[in-house]
């Protein structure tokens, strides 16, 4: 019997023990999904719609790195000028972890944009787009995908190019832009 005891209490303070409560991008995410001055969304690698027959042994292979991107956009108003300081700076404070590694910082102090990273150079599992404005609201664009790089990124760009986006999965991302 206490064997069983100490087996329980065991495996009851490992689950518990290891939960990290520690803020991150994909926890802020799903924390906001449903709230109301939140526009969130994911967009699937499909919405490019490109014939893969032509494209080059490079862009496939970047194709291939990436996964799908989930956006998550706060719609400054009126109403929610505070809450929008808050919410900005916990974006702010998740992005300070050291696992995000800046690339790229425009703007100035409570305006502008940021690109970060999590992986190593060669083998990057999520690029991080954050853009503020004090007028507008701010979005987060995770970036999701295998053994991504910056070569993957730049073919990425030309695969974009050449492609027939499927804007019917973009429609919440217009509906905030027409407020």
């Amino acid at each position: 019997m206490k064997v069983i005891l100490f087996i329980i209490t065991l495996l009851v303070s490992l689950v518990f023990g290891s939960c990290n409560s520690e803020p991150t991008l994909q926890k802020y995410f799903v924390e906001n999904t449903e709230n109301k001055d939140f526009i969130a969304l994911d967009i699937s690698s499909n919405i490019l719609n490109v014939d893969k027959t032509k494209l080059t042994v490079a862009q496939n292979e970047a194709l291939h790195s990436f996964d799908k991107m989930n956006v998550l956009a706060f719609k400054l108003n009126e109403k929610n000028k505070a809450q929008f300081e808050v919410e900005r700076a916990k974006v702010n404070l998740i992005l300070k972890d050291p696992k995000y590694q800046q690339l790229m910082k425009f703007g100035s102090g409570k305006q502008g944009a940021s690109v970060s990273y999590v992986g190593t150079d060669e083998h990057i599992n999520e690029f991080v787009f954050f853009a503020n404005k004090n007028d507008a609201g701010f979005a987060v664009i995770r970036v999701l995908g295998k053994d991504m790089n910056p070569t993957n990124i730049m073919n990425m760009i030309s695969v974009l190019k050449e492609s027939k986006l499927d804007l019917e999965q973009l429609k919440p991302l217009q509906e905030l832009i027409k407020k």
